[in-house]
């Protein structure tokens, strides 16, 4: 099979890599800088550090190779770009005759020079549907640390989309020794899951910093993923996708892992750091800083209760301080669990 991943950061790099020794896999740099780069170090120092690039991955990109040219004769194309780009790269990509599926998880910043655009930020299979509806793709998701994959290190994801097409594609494409991936049309609930535990993460982040303790960690974890349950069903999702590996699975790993990007914000809000400087300190994107505002912004229109991610928006919009999310969050009136 013939792929190309258009986007050399940690994740692309790192799936890439991690099958170029089945498959015929191209990956693509925007930038001629960072080709450069990738090609002299055959590394990718930037963004995923320590692994090597195999001699069989191919590198293309920059200005000499729009994306145009370089899908031409593809079977699969990955997009790795960040979220912000979907929307650019769905466009470039809609006339498409070969499955696509995405790497990024969670909302884009409210759009609003469209016709009759809405007052939030979309997740990706909502953009699909305004900029290429006739285009074949889901998603790729699930719990994983792009050095994990690229060390080669057992790793589970979901293939997710409304076409079987491009389910078995991600299937033939990237199930293998290393990685198991299993097929889910729940594409709804793959994206919910993927978005809200980012931001899930953050929270979880903060209780580790503020020593709450495991108790704690637990109860934010299994109340977190009740309200990413909620919002993802309110949307269309199925309930059972979020006990899965796009759900219950990705909230564990960037709840609770140490490379979770997310999670380090939480922690070093818990420092007593602002969040301009979390951010700075990262080197890259944590999302669940982002998206946050949307997924409380779309929970409030659907009339749904989401408060550890409501306490989020108010720790990272600057209007509570790191202890007062705690009683934010402990001072609540009781109620129903299953509520």
């Amino acid at each position: 099979m013939k792929i190309i991943v258009l986007g050399a950061g940690a994740w692309g790099t790192a799936l890439a890599l991690s099958v170029s020794d089945r498959h015929q896999v191209t990956l693509w740099a925007r930038s001629a800088e960072q080709l450069a780069a990738l090609r002299a170090d055959r590394s990718n120092l930037r963004y995923l550090p320590g692994p090597a690039l195999p001699a069989e991955l191919r590198l293309s990109g920059g200005p000499s190779e729009p994306i145009a040219e370089a899908i031409a004769g593809q079977d699969l194309i990955v997009m790795a770009t960040p979220l912000s780009a979907a929307r650019s790269m769905l466009h470039s990509l809609r006339d498409a005759t070969v499955p696509v599926a995405w790497l990024s998880k969670g909302f884009e910043a409210p759009v609003s020079n469209i016709p009759n655009a809405r007052p939030f930020g979309l997740m990706v299979h909502e953009i699909l549907a305004q900029v290429a509806p006739n285009l074949r793709a889901g998603v790729l998701s699930g719990p994983s640390f792009a050095l994990e994959v690229a060390r080669g290190q057992p790793t589970a994801l979901v293939a997710a989309s409304d076409s079987a097409e491009v389910r078995d594609a991600l299937v033939s494409a990237f199930h293998g020794p290393n990685l198991r991936v299993y097929a889910n049309d729940d594409i709804i609930g793959a994206e919910v899951g993927g978005a809200v535990k980012n931001v899930l993460a953050i929270a979880t982040g903060l209780c580790d910093g503020l020593h709450l303790g495991l108790n704690a960690r637990a109860a934010l974890i299994t109340r977190g993923l009740a309200e990413m349950m909620r919002l993802g069903v309110a949307l269309g999702a199925r309930a059972e996708t979020f006990t899965g590996l796009s759900g219950l699975g990705d909230l564990v790993l960037t709840a609770t892992g140490d490379l979770s990007r997310n999670r380090k914000v939480g922690l070093q809000l818990a420092e007593g750091k602002t969040l301009a400087q979390a951010i700075e300190s990262l080197g890259h994107v944590a999302e669940g800083v982002y998206c946050a505002h949307t997924v409380v912004q779309r929970a409030r229109l659907l009339d749904l209760d989401m408060p550890i991610s409501e306490a989020v928006v108010e720790l990272l919009e600057g209007r509570v301080s790191a202890h007062d999310v705690v009683s934010l969050l402990m001072e609540r009136e009781p109620k129903n669990e299953m509520v």
